[in-house]
């Protein structure tokens, strides 16, 4: 599912899928039954940064009230962003970038690199119900995503500095998890873990 200029759905429309996005399903509830229907999807959803779309722009000048900007942030609750696993600033990219050759890594080699990663994944929960490192409950987070002394310090210092949740907390150790899958890499380590925290980027901005 993608949700383009997501502040501009109604609120209460917003609120409806926080259920879908932690418990992969829908309940509907009537006054004689209830109905639970299997709904799990990746959702990718996009905003500006302010209502101008020029906050923190190094080109062009904010227009916006902090007001404004409150406002419009305001219209994605806090219980709903807790569900977004990666919150990612994607700055204004520059013409040379555009019309150049940056030399990146090719999509061809990115792919086989998310495959391989995949197939660990999957060899990993291979008598279990689930297929990915995104639909792992507590007991299989606390199995599969032990960190060392450095890495835990560093989460513990995020946590309490940025004020997170439980469930960031929880998705953060997956996010570090498929990190060290994409990278081969059998254990977790503290740069897994920081590029994780790195991906909370709205969890920052709410502070």
């Amino acid at each position: 599912m993608i949700l383009d200029e997501l502040p501009e759905f109604k609120k209460n429309v917003l609120e409806v899928l926080r259920q879908p996005l932690e418990d992969g399903r829908v309940t509907i509830a009537r006054a004689i039954t209830s109905l639970t229907y299997p709904a799990r999807f990746m959702l990718v959803a996009a905003m500006n940064p302010c209502p101008c779309g020029f906050l923190s722009d190094p080109q062009r000048e904010c227009q916006c009230t902090f007001p404004q900007i409150q406002r419009y942030k305001s219209k994605i609750s806090g219980p709903l962003l807790d569900r977004i696993d990666l919150q990612v600033e994607v700055p204004a990219v520059k013409f040379k970038d555009l019309a150049g050759h940056s030399g990146e890594e090719s999509s061809e080699t990115v792919r086989e690199r998310v495959k391989a990663a995949r197939e660990r994944q999957k060899e990993r929960f291979q008598s279990k119900s689930i297929f990915c490192n995104a639909q792992m409950g507590p007991r299989l987070i606390k199995k599969h995503c032990v960190l060392d002394s450095e890495s835990h310090d560093l989460l513990e210092k995020a946590m309490d500095y940025l004020g997170l949740s439980a469930r960031a907390y929880h998705r953060i150790l997956k996010i570090s998890r498929t990190i060290a899958d994409l990278e081969n890499s059998l254990d977790i380590r503290p740069h897994h873990v920081s590029e994780a925290i790195q991906y909370r980027n709205l969890d920052r901005r709410i502070l």
